[in-house]
């Protein structure tokens, strides 16, 4: 695959065909009872979309930031979920710039051949929150070997992964000159360490989401397992957060497309009083304003992922995408269930499900108000308010 603008939109439309093969029923089915999408999964690794990232050298197909939001995208406008294993992009950011040649040559490769996955991102704490600074879960040196103790939440995906990038403080937050210091990063072997120190509790919420709460109880890492120089972790993984944000600003973008074609297709063919509805302004209106609202946002997403491949500094940029992205898509939602009334709470029509969904980007991976914080402080200079 490349990557260029020209093969943009055949990656595009390779993501639609693989898609088809996995309409409303697939999703409402596993939506019931809560399980994972395995093989929609196995189908988007078989197709090389989820080695988008990973470079042609270690198997993958060596595409861009641009490229991979796309493929996000697009799952997302087709109606399926990429929450399942878009972790498994993101996390390339922190390991591709950050990790060891040892590290990239003995999982990337078995990654990209869908051996391996790394599908888990274990960073949020219960007592923390957002505050990632104030991570409670430690990593003591302990010969060959770190000790790592503590527990993380929000973990999605912990039980159908391989790999965990694991952030863990290293110094005590007190032995430390600057408040970001003392944390590291490891890569994280979850088939060593199961029933061995660490235990994966899954978290059943208001979407389909496989997230869980993990805990650590002396579990025994070794040593290569430490992302770059103990005590950095927490800029390495910034790599990954702003990576994140980029790829879930795409699937909200995608989200917004679907509702906003969804409400559109009804609005056309819902005749009310001997009219189409859609001749309303009631009705037009509200969808004219998400579809705006969507095209904006994209314009911010694609901004965004392309000054992350220049490796610029980009938090104003990843976190903007994020936040425009999610509100298009929640406003697009909204206004989707208000155009079908009664019938967009029917879980037959998919839209339900889809709200759900997309509710969970005003909250994660970071909630609208810290971006707000974030863009009032580092961008317009305010005084911190946190």
């Amino acid at each position: 695959m490349r990557d260029d603008d020209d093969d943009l939109a055949a990656i595009r439309e390779s993501v639609r065909a693989l898609c088809a093969g996995f309409p409303g029923e697939y999703w409402r089915a596993l939506d019931r009872e809560r399980e994972y999408p395995a093989a929609f999964v196995e189908a988007l690794t078989k197709a090389g979309f989820l080695a988008a990232l990973i470079p042609e050298q270690y198997g993958g197909s060596g595409l861009s930031m641009r490229a991979a939001a796309a493929i996000m995208e697009e799952i997302h406008a087709s109606g399926c979920n990429g929450a399942a294993c878009h972790a498994q992009m993101y996390t390339m950011g922190t390991v591709l710039r950050h990790g060891s040649d040892a590290q990239k040559r003995d999982f990337l490769p078995a990654i990209a051949r869908g051996e391996l996955r790394l599908q888990a991102f274990g960073v949020t704490e219960p007592t923390s929150g957002t505050d990632t600074l104030s991570l409670r879960t430690t990593a003591i040196r302990d010969g060959d070997d770190y000790m790592v103790n503590g527990q993380k939440i929000w973990t999605s995906r912990a039980e159908y992964s391989d790999l965990m990038l694991l952030l863990a403080r290293t110094t005590p937050r007190d032995k430390v000159k600057k408040r970001t210091d003392g944390l590291s990063v490891f890569l994280v072997d979850m088939r060593a360490v199961k029933g061995k120190g660490l235990t994966i509790r899954p978290i059943r919420t208001m979407m389909n989401h496989a997230t869980t709460e993990v805990f650590f109880d002396n579990m025994r890492v070794p040593a290569s397992a430490l992302i770059g120089e103990e005590g950095k972790g927490f800029r390495y993984i910034l790599s990954g957060m702003n990576a994140e944000r980029i790829l879930i600003a795409a699937e909200c973008i995608g989200d917004a497309k679907w509702f906003i074609g969804k409400a559109s297709a009804y609005a056309r063919d819902r005749t009310v009083f001997a009219r189409p509805i859609g001749q309303n302004q009631g009705i037009q209106f509200p969808i004219a304003r998400a579809y705006a609202q969507m095209r904006a946002a994209g314009l911010m997403v694609r901004e965004a992922a392309e000054r992350y491949e220049s490796g610029a500094d980009i938090g104003e940029e990843a976190n903007l995408a994020k936040l425009l992205a999610a509100d298009a898509s929640w406003m697009a939602a909204d206004m989707c269930v208000q155009t079908h009334g009664g019938f967009g709470f029917a879980e037959e029509y998919d839209i339900e499900r889809k709200f759900r969904e997309t509710r969970l980007y005003q909250v994660a991976p970071i909630s609208t108000n810290l971006i707000l914080s974030y863009i009032a402080e580092h961008v317009l200079g305010l005084p911190r308010s946190y």
